[in-house]
């Protein structure tokens, strides 16, 4: 098995201290695994989206959407995250959900932008994927989108074809992997924020969250919709 983590690009300031224990890290081994319908019963009672949350950034934001998709395998729920290319002008080599911009002409709403994002990137049909719910959406540090998260259940492991210009990876992860008491790492970081190796915000007190996964690493807007998806996945079973 390969070892945990992977090469990135990640823009620490000075001053980086160790964060916060995960939020699951009572649960037991076999509290951590999830069938696709323990992901549709947690998904069946989020409330309607608050807004924009996490870290609060001035300026114009674009709208984009980013799908969750999910699969079942061996009675057990699966992620599926793409690499994008080092050719990229932003985020090179970052693990991230397969997503981007809403295009007005194309797209009614955002659920249709991510379900389009997701088969010009990997080749997932749009008639595979129910969407089950809308996730808060966040604003990312580096390049000012307001994202939009929609989780999508897949009723078994579909072919994927990734679109070598805007992915160079398709992998997939189980939901007790993520829960791993080694995946998840918390990180606080003072000072300035990035964007595009610029200081654009100082004063900020931040979490940042890493997953260090078989051979990658983790971080960033993704880290951040996913550990938000999986506090609430694990709630019931904290209680």
């Amino acid at each position: 098995m390969l070892a945990r983590g992977g090469k990135q690009r990640i823009p620490r300031p000075e001053g980086v201290r160790p964060g916060d224990a995960a939020p699951w890290s009572g649960l037991s081994p076999d509290e951590r695994r999830f069938s696709l319908a323990d992901v549709r019963a947690a998904c069946s009672t989020l409330a309607a989206p608050s807004g924009t949350s996490g870290l609060e950034v001035a300026g114009t934001t674009l709208p984009a959407a980013v799908l969750v998709p999910i699969f079942e395998e061996d009675g057990e729920a699966r992620l599926i995250l793409t690499k994008r290319p080092e050719t990229m002008p932003t985020h090179q080599g970052q693990i991230a959900f397969p997503g981007g911009k809403l295009d007005p002409v194309h797209d009614p709403d955002l659920c249709a932008a991510a379900l389009r994002e997701a088969y010009e990137e990997i080749g997932l049909s749009p008639s595979s994927v129910e969407i089950v719910a809308e996730l808060d959406s966040i604003v990312t540090v580096s390049q000012l989108f307001t994202v939009t998260p929609f989780v999508g259940l897949i009723d078994r492991r579909p072919a994927l074809s990734p679109h070598a210009t805007e992915v160079v990876a398709v992998f997939d992860v189980a939901i007790s992997e993520l829960l791993h008491p080694d995946t998840f790492r918390e990180e606080r970081w003072d000072g300035p924020s990035f964007r595009e190796g610029q200081v654009q915000t100082p004063g900020l007190d931040r979490a940042v969250h890493f997953y260090e996964l078989p051979g990658e690493t983790m971080w960033g807007a993704t880290a951040r919709i996913l550990t938000r998806f999986l506090v609430h996945l694990v709630a019931q079973r904290l209680r």
